[in-house]
C-alpha cells in the first residue's frame, strides 16, 4: 500500500522550512515497491506569518487550515514543527518528523525502508528521522 508524504520546503530541493511558516507543501507518494513520485504542490497560508499575539484564535484557525491541506497524507517532514501542530497532526493520524535534508535523500531513506504503513513501522521511522512526538 502506498502512502503520501507532505514536505515543508521553500526551494523544492531541501526540507528546510518550519511547518508553521511554509508557503506550500510538496506532496509525494511513496509506493510499496519503494519508488516515489511528486504529486503536487499545495499552497498554504502559514499561521506563523500572520500571528498577532492579541488574536490567537486566528492563529489556531490558520494552523487548522494548514493541517486540513494535508489530511490525506500519512507523514509530514519539516525542518521544525511546534508541539501544538505535532499534537494536532498526531490526533489526525499523521506522524511528523523534523529533518533538514535533501528531499530526494529523505524520500529514498523512507522508500528504502520498505514501509508499507506508517503505523506498523514506528520504530523504523524513529531510526530514520527525529520524531517530533512520541
Amino acid at each position: 500500500m502506498s502512502f503520501k508524504v507532505a514536505i515543508a520546503s521553500n526551494d523544492g530541493k531541501r526540507i528546510n522550512e518550519h511547518f508553521g511558516k511554509t508557503l506550500s507543501f510538496l506532496i509525494y507518494e511513496i509506493k510499496e515497491d519503494g519508488s516515489y513520485k511528486f504529486l503536487e504542490s499545495r499552497k498554504n497560508t502559514p499561521p506563523y506569518d500572520k500571528i498577532e499575539f492579541s488574536n490567537l484564535k486566528d492563529h489556531d484557525n490558520l494552523l487548522e487550515r494548514s493541517i486540513n491541506l494535508i489530511l490525506d497524507c500519512n507523514t509530514v517532514l519539516a525542518s521544525q514543527i511546534g508541539p501544538k501542530a505535532t499534537h494536532i497532526l498526531y490526533c489526525h493520524g499523521i506522524q511528523s518528523y523534523m529533518i533538514n535534508n535533501l528531499i530526494d535523500d529523505a524520500l529514498r531513506r523512507l522508500a528504502s525502508s520498505k514501509l508499507k504503513t506508517r503505523s506498523s513501522n514506528q520504530n523504523a521511522f524513529k531510526k530514520i528521522f527525529k520524531v517530533a512526538i512520541n
